[in-house]
């Protein structure tokens, strides 16, 4: 379990004139994810679910990156357990009353936030972050940014919300390709795919200028506004998040993931078993 000292050194939150700012603040790791960015960026949702006076929310990470996806002391890990441990304490526990674990919730919460949230995308947003990235409801990128659903690169699926964020924004032919390859796009294609809603050469910038806007518009219309869109994108939310779980608690640890994740820091081709 990770200290609160760690917990609070990953993720900052300010505010200013009804915008919250909320930073990955890990920029020397890429803003990758460790147990101590999980459960602060989940903290930092909850926190602005009912603080007062916030209309909109900037999503962003320090430095050259928005979030390099998951950190690679995690994949060691995987590989390191048994097919049948148990993959539900950590980042895989459950929370009474929520229909998300961890790691699903740290995307989800930008959707129970009854504001707008906006990421603003630089660098990498892999994995984890392309996920974080998709829980969002706006994304803002630099044209260079490089996405991707690269879970199964590690022998994995994305079971952190993404393949329903992602099922809103394209069709399902182009979210299987994206998923079964896990390959690397700049954002600039990604905005024509409909994953990237505007690019930008400065996109910190330009969220904050978006957010403002937002904030002097009547927040009861725009919260309002944000619950009757999500009413109908994230029916069936909780069944959905449930498969999630039941498939990427299968996956981590057997013999095909071990495999992938040996493969790759082996730097060879993997020998998968059919």
């Amino acid at each position: 379990m990770a200290s609160q000292s760690d917990i609070a050194a990953r993720v900052s939150v300010s505010i200013d004139a009804g915008v919250a700012h909320v930073q990955l603040t890990r920029p020397d790791k890429r803003n990758a994810l460790d147990d101590a960015m999980f459960h602060a960026i989940a903290q930092a949702g909850e926190r602005l679910k009912n603080e007062a006076g916030v209309r909109a929310v900037v999503l962003s990470g320090e430095g050259a990156s928005f979030c390099a996806g998951l950190d690679f002391g995690s994949f060691q890990s995987m590989s390191e357990r048994g097919a049948d441990t148990p993959a539900t304490s950590g980042i895989g526990a459950m929370a009474e009353g929520r229909i998300t674990h961890l790691a699903q919730q740290i995307c989800w919460v930008w959707q129970e936030v009854p504001v707008p949230v906006i990421a603003a995308l630089q660098g990498h947003a892999l994995g984890g972050g392309m996920q974080l990235a998709l829980g969002a409801d706006l994304r803002i990128a630099h044209p260079d940014t490089k996405l991707s659903m690269r879970e199964v690169h590690w022998g994995l699926i994305p079971d952190m919300t993404g393949t329903l964020m992602l099922s809103r924004l394209v069709r399902d032919d182009v979210m299987k390709e994206l998923v079964f390859t896990g390959r690397v796009l700049p954002a600039s294609e990604g905005a024509a795919l409909g994953l990237v809603t505007k690019l930008s050469n400065t996109p910190m910038d330009d969220a904050i200028a978006m957010a403002r806007e937002i904030a002097g518009r009547s927040p009861d219309a725009v919260r309002g506004a944000k619950k009757l869109i999500n009413r109908l994108s994230n029916a069936g939310a909780a069944d959905h998040f449930a498969a999630e779980r039941e498939i990427i608690f299968k996956l981590i640890g057997s013999a095909n993931q071990v495999e992938a994740i040996t493969a790759n820091f082996e730097n060879r081709v993997p020998k998968f078993r059919d």
